[in-house]
């Protein structure tokens, strides 16, 4: 079936018509584990971790690769990521935390963010983060002064550069342009001051550049743009500041397809042309040999996960649309009302049935927005049926809330025809366990 190539890579129909992922019958991982229910794919997660590493590798051997834990991190991906010999990049001391709760190599850990707090670098200090990206001036003088209160080696750092590319994606996500929250811009000339400060900085050991242009990019000619951008200022900063560039990290926002229509570059594509810039704009002036690191998020985790939801109340407006209303909704998976986000679906069911009937897949929650897919062609569905909604790995959990005082749900890992549980479903008595009276 068309529509199971956005699912996992161990998606196929049973006899019966039910979706199977990872040897596992969704409708029966409904029944065991209750919905909304979240299915991740072991095999699938694991493969991307390796195209990722072997792709770009292949083009430019010195590459590290890091996951992007926004995308979504618990301590048994965190644990599947240390096994697989990625990095890790974080944005909080929550995710500073779940890496150190699973002992990851924390010399491969690169600490990202806006505003990050004393606590928070202090933690990452504590801890011996690998790199911690600058991304502004005041951040610049409190890591210099926390790392100096400890003595010893200096902190690696990289710096956060605004290189003033559009990577024509939503305006949310959008974050290598020169109005953005995030980073040095090069064009006002602050990258240069933030560079003279670092080397400046008695405590700190500037290793390089970091630049994020937003998530998801579905074209490859922004990532050459910003790196032909920063490379050529680096080249430039070499002359003023007898600076050496030793890393390069490029981010992330490496696009997936969520719908049969959507397009985005291969794995393969993507290291292809990158590394091939890389190599040619470091030959043509004469740079030095430096690391490369470059951070998927939602290319690992997407096509890996899975929402399992149960179709409730049927609501036919005639002549106008038809309502297939289920248990969860944007309390769980907030992006199709937060960012238009959009994704096909199928009744899990009902895999194989034929006939198709024209419909939106609304939630449960109090708002007019809560549509989680609008407008598509499914199996005609009942009360009790499973809908399987593919592409679901990435931000789903890591948005959702307590709307309405929804519990989030549960979620699982499957792998081989077994399934075991990584985050229980939040009870109700979860939602009242801070409160006081």
């Amino acid at each position: 079936m068309p529509k199971l190539s956005l699912f996992p890579l161990t998606a196929e129909t049973s006899e019966q018509g039910h979706l199977r992922i990872g040897g596992c019958d969704v409708v029966d991982l409904a029944n065991e584990f209750g919905t909304p229910l979240y299915v991740f794919d072991e095999a699938t997660l694991r493969r991307r971790c390796h195209e990722f590493k072997h792709e770009f590798s292949k083009g430019y051997p010195d590459t590290l690769v890091i996951y992007a834990s926004k995308a979504f991190l618990n301590r048994a991906l965190a644990l599947i990521f240390k096994d697989e010999g990625m990095g890790l990049d974080v944005v909080s001391g929550g995710e500073l935390s779940i890496a150190h709760s699973v002992d990851f190599p924390f010399g491969k850990v690169y600490f990202h963010g806006n505003n990050k707090t004393s606590e928070e670098l202090n933690l990452a200090l504590d801890w011996k983060v690998g790199r911690i990206v600058v991304d502004n001036f005041y951040e610049l003088g409190l890591l210099n002064e926390l790392a100096g209160q400890r003595g010893g080696a200096k902190q690696h750092i990289l710096l956060r550069l605004t290189p003033g590319v559009d990577p024509h994606t939503h305006q949310h996500t959008t974050t290598g342009t020169i109005e953005s929250k995030f980073g040095f811009p090069l064009a006002t000339g602050q990258a240069q001051e933030a560079i003279s400060a670092a080397l400046s900085a008695s405590n700190l050991d500037l290793l390089g550049f970091h630049f994020h242009l937003g998530s998801p990019v579905s074209e490859i000619q922004p990532y050459e743009l910003a790196m032909e951008l920063v490379l050529r200022f680096a080249w430039e900063m070499g002359g003023k500041f007898d600076f050496d560039l030793r890393e390069l990290d490029i981010g992330g926002g490496f696009a997936v397809p969520y719908t049969l229509d959507s397009k985005a570059p291969t794995i393969a594509d993507y290291a292809r042309v990158l590394t091939g810039k890389l190599t040619g704009i470091i030959s043509e002036l004469g740079l030095g040999r430096l690391r490369l690191i470059i951070e998927p998020g939602r290319a690992i985790v997407g096509q890996a996960g899975v929402a399992l939801y149960r179709v409730g109340t049927i609501k036919q407006v005639p002549g106008i649309k038809k309502y297939v209303c289920v248990d969860g909704g944007i309390s769980d998976n907030i992006r199709p009302a937060l960012y238009g986000a959009e994704y096909e679906a199928l009744v899990a069911n009902k895999a194989l049935d034929a006939e198709r009937d024209f419909v939106t897949v609304a939630g449960k929650l109090c708002q007019s927005g809560d549509i989680l897919v609008r407008d598509i062609n499914l199996a005609p569905a009942e009360a009790g049926d499973i809908i399987a909604i593919p592409v679901c790995g990435a931000y789903s959990i890591p948005m959702s809330s307590n709307y309405n005082a929804m519990p989030r749900p549960a979620v699982i890992m499957v792998k081989e025809g077994q399934a075991r549980l990584i985050r229980r479903r939040e009870s109700y008595e979860d939602l009242m366990n801070r409160d006081l009276m």
